[in-house]
């Protein structure tokens, strides 16, 4: 993958195109320590936004339904996917067989003392630890970072420095957004919580899944636009 952006009609393309935010934006030189994070939802944000896998553009999943809306900035990390290396980690971590990587990019909340007005934008995030979150057999790792270079939170280098408050915002948030009022079941259930050097080693996994899910994807595409 490397070899083809180094041809000269990839770097042209990215003069005349906007990349796509999960293919065409790199994860960070400096991953897992510090990685690029695409935002997609807001804490302002009443209406719940996701990215169009096909077109790259951020579309209106749904209107949040009812009161709850995320507590941090929320998004995913680029070049990154929830597949086999992801499921056994979070397996050996749960204590749990025959799960499945849920088949999306690595979804990142990113903790900052200011307020962003919108989505679709890059940042740089620091990892400090994440939630093992488990949907139906799926695993759905959420990353906790901080904003590289904020001011209260910045300094951040691990999940035992955050407030236990916020940790529980944020599990109350992914515990009950799918869930409708009255209804008793909960679709989703957090195992764990865990620190930084698991965050690395979920992030580093979910690279490496995305290399063997879209080993090809360049030189594919390369080819095509080469007729």
């Amino acid at each position: 993958m490397k070899r083809a952006k180094t041809d000269p009609i990839w770097k042209l393309m990215g003069v005349l195109f906007q990349s796509h935010p999960w293919h065409g934006v790199p994860i960070g030189d400096d991953s897992p320590e510090i990685v690029t994070a695409y935002i997609e939802i807001v804490p302002t944000d009443t209406v719940k936004y996701e990215l169009d896998k096909s077109s790259g553009l951020l579309k209106i999943d749904r209107p949040q339904r009812f009161s709850n809306v995320c507590p941090t900035n929320y998004g995913f990390v680029p070049q990154t996917y929830c597949g086999e290396k992801v499921a056994e980690l979070f397996g050996k971590r749960a204590g749990l067989s025959k799960l499945v990587g849920d088949a999306d990019p690595l979804d990142i909340c990113v903790l900052s003392d200011r307020t962003i007005s919108h989505s679709n934008i890059l940042l740089r995030a620091i990892p400090i630890g994440g939630l093992s979150m488990l949907d139906g057999e799926e695993a759905d790792d959420k990353i906790i970072a901080v904003m590289e270079g904020d001011v209260a939170y910045g300094a951040w280098q691990d999940i035992g420095q955050c407030p236990k408050s916020i940790v529980d915002r944020l599990k109350h948030y992914f515990l009950t957004y799918k869930q409708a009022p009255g209804s008793e079941a909960l679709k989703c259930e957090i195992t764990s919580v865990y620190g930084r050097d698991e965050a690395h080693a979920v992030i580093k996994a979910a690279h490496d899944d995305y290399s063997v899910r879209f080993a090809d994807i360049e030189e594919v595409l390369t080819a095509e636009l080469r007729g």
